[in-house]
């Protein structure tokens, strides 16, 4: 597939005049919007309930920030091309290498970990060049080119480490990227906050991030506006490679060692909390706090279950199962927002039709009540 979902960004959202809705009104056109954080909520409340010694705590809270970070962060990173209607499977594949890479560039190499930590982020953000010229050069779907460069990247890291752990003394700089706590709470939490409100802004509020809502819309209409397509979605897997990279990053911070067999496993989580996180706060449209809403109900989810006692294969039928769900909410909010943004459009077209007749009626009107000799001399 060529695209994920279609940006419905450029779109009158605007309805027409009439009676303010009533309160009950609001809460059925708000459910859409909000259920899913109305649900995220509830299920940390239903937890809190059920398992009131080990779910609602601070010890559990921090777990989760400090474990679900790093999804957090690949979630973001497969939300850019998302928005242009692209997918990056490399996300999940790249995190494999980048965290080997980040360990044993120090471990092996002696490289100082500050330009460890940039050697590992361009080299992430150079595959993501790589990605970009498949999908707009080479014109490979999306899936299909990033499924392959995942699975050289997955061959280079099982390569690179030769099937072992790759460990080492590590800096305690280093290992104060991911260690660190601020105001109590384990640091990823910000780096993941500090990314999604970069992300917001650009997105929300630049001719950028407008270019690229427009491009996951309708890719023609782009081009035919000025809009290099080539070049914002190169850029997309650039920014998705390098987010994906400083996530590694993290990760090899937080393990202190690095082995092939990590990483694959994010993957899917993060696919479906971009995924997810398309069917909120922006129904039928990726967003950033979608995204975050996204994870956050995984994570939430998991973690109840696995306290309770679940098995160990949980966690992965939970996200497949979510992934699924969350494809066909998603299908169904975007058909959903077509279907009422051409109906307002039919609506107000009426309307505007509706407001031009009167005049020309009372023209006409005019003309027949108009004395005789006055038609008599018209018709002259």
């Amino acid at each position: 597939m060529t695209s994920s979902i279609k940006s419905t960004a450029l779109e009158p959202d605007a309805s027409l005049d009439g009676d303010a809705p009533t309160l009950a009104q609001r809460l059925v056109r708000a459910m859409p919007v909000y259920g899913l954080v109305v649900l995220t909520i509830a299920l940390a409340l239903l937890f809190s309930v059920l398992l009131p010694d080990t779910f609602p705590t601070l010890f559990n809270l921090r777990a989760i920030l400090s474990d679900k970070s790093v999804i957090a962060l690949l979630a973001l990173a497969a939300t850019i091309p998302m928005i242009t209607g692209k997918i990056d499977l490399t996300v999940g594949y790249g995190i494999v290498l980048w965290h080997i890479l980040a360990i044993s560039l120090q471990t092996k190499f002696g490289v100082p970990w500050p330009l460890a930590v940039v050697i590992v982020i361009a080299c992430s953000a150079l595959f993501g060049v790589l990605n970009g010229l498949l999908v707009e050069l080479a014109q490979i779907d999306s899936f299909i080119a990033t499924l392959g460069t995942g699975t050289v990247i997955y061959a280079v890291a099982m390569w690179h480490s030769g099937g072992r752990q790759v460990v080492g003394e590590l800096p305690d700089g280093f290992v104060g990227i991911a260690g660190a706590n601020l105001l109590g709470l384990p640091i990823g939490a910000f780096y993941v906050l500090a990314v999604s409100v970069a992300l917001w802004l650009v997105t929300e509020f630049t001719p950028l991030g407008r270019a690229l809502y427009v491009i996951g819309a309708n890719p023609k209409a782009a081009q035919l506006n000025g809009i290099s397509v080539r070049k914002h979605v190169m850029g997309a897997f650039v920014a998705s490679g390098a987010l994906s990279g400083f996530a590694g990053v993290l990760l090899a911070s937080r393990l202190q060692i690095g082995q092939a067999s990590v990483g694959l496993e994010f993957l899917l989580p993060a696919l479906v909390g971009a995924f997810l996180g398309s069917t909120t706060i922006r129904p039928g449209r990726v967003n950033v706090w979608g995204t975050l809403v996204g994870v956050a109900i995984l994570a939430i989810g998991i973690s109840g279950i696995q306290q309770f006692g679940g098995a160990f294969y949980v966690e992965p039928l939970f996200n497949g199962l979510t992934l699924l769900v969350s494809i066909g909410i998603a299908g169904w909010a975007q058909q959903r927002r077509n279907l009422s943004i051409k109906r307002r459009i039919a609506e107000r077209q009426l309307s505007d039709a509706t407001h031009a007749d009167p005049p020309a009626t009372a023209t006409a009107a005019s003309a027949d009540s108009s004395p005789p000799a006055a038609q008599s001399a018209a018709s002259r």
